[in-house]
């Protein structure tokens, strides 16, 4: 039985989007390209051939792996949970660093839409699984490549305020 991966709805697009494009533009092209060249002769000695080949191979390799994860994946959308309060899957929070103060602002997402940089942090990241299930003003320990740290869960953000 495979265990379905969370994903939120926006997240579940990009993937839709980037397999769209994978079977209706990067496949053509790489095609394309591996007739061109064979036109060109030996295939033997035929450098274009073999390079064109191995995008084909990665690329039908990228597009099975997206399938795969479409396939195992459960789209959750955090506005149909009732959390109570607490700290979801899809939440949007407000964290502030215990020690310096600093106020940081997450949306937690699956695996495939964390960046760090864009506010979306992975479920299974130690900060996330430290707030998960917490509730406004509870402080959380984790432990990080930097050291330990402490957090206080300082709010939930509105669902609209992260697009």
């Amino acid at each position: 039985m495979t265990t379905k991966v969370p994903i939120t709805a926006r997240g579940a697009a990009a993937l839709r989007e980037e397999l769209q494009r994978l079977k209706t533009v990067d496949r053509p092209r790489v095609i394309q390209a591996i007739a061109d060249a064979r036109a060109h002769g030996d295939l033997k000695e035929n450098a274009e051939y073999h390079a064109a080949r191995e995008q084909q191979s990665f690329m039908e390799g990228r597009i099975a792996e997206v399938e795969g994860k479409l396939a195992n994946c459960q789209v959750i959308d955090p506005a149909t949970l009732n959390a109570g309060g607490k700290v979801v899957f899809g939440a949007t929070v407000e964290i502030a660093d215990e020690a310096s103060g600093d106020e940081t602002t997450y949306q937690i997402v699956g695996d495939d839409e964390a960046n760090i940089k864009g506010g979306r942090l992975s479920y299974t990241s130690p900060i996330a699984r430290a707030l998960i299930g917490k509730e406004e003003g509870d402080v959380v320990n984790v432990v990080t490549p930097g050291g330990d740290k402490s957090f206080e869960y300082a709010r939930r953000i509105a669902r609209n305020a992260m697009r």
